[in-house]
C-alpha cells in the first residue's frame, strides 16, 4: 500500500496496471472536500481521452491497480 495525503492528490499523476480502453495514463484533475477535510470526491481524466471519472481516493494506494506516476 502507497502512504498517500489527499491535501497532495490535485494533479498527482497515475498509471492503471491494467489499462482498460486504452487508456493507461491519468492526472487527478479535481478534489472535494468537506469541512473537517475529508476527501468527499476524486475525479480523474485520461491523459488521451480526456474522459473523466469519479472513484474512491483510497484505491490509488492499492499497488495492484496503481502506479504513482506515469510509467
Amino acid at each position: 500500500m502507497t502512504q498517500l495525503n489527499p491535501r497532495k492528490l490535485l494533479n498527482s499523476k497515475w498509471t492503471a496496471v491494467t489499462p482498460r480502453h486504452k487508456e493507461k495514463h491519468f492526472m487527478v484533475t479535481e478534489l472535494e472536500f468537506n469541512e473537517d477535510g475529508t476527501v468527499l470526491r476524486c475525479e480523474i481524466e485520461a491523459v488521451m481521452s480526456k474522459r473523466c471519472e469519479d472513484i474512491c481516493w483510497r484505491n490509488l494506494k492499492d499497488a495492484s491497480q496503481w502506479r504513482q506516476g506515469w510509467k
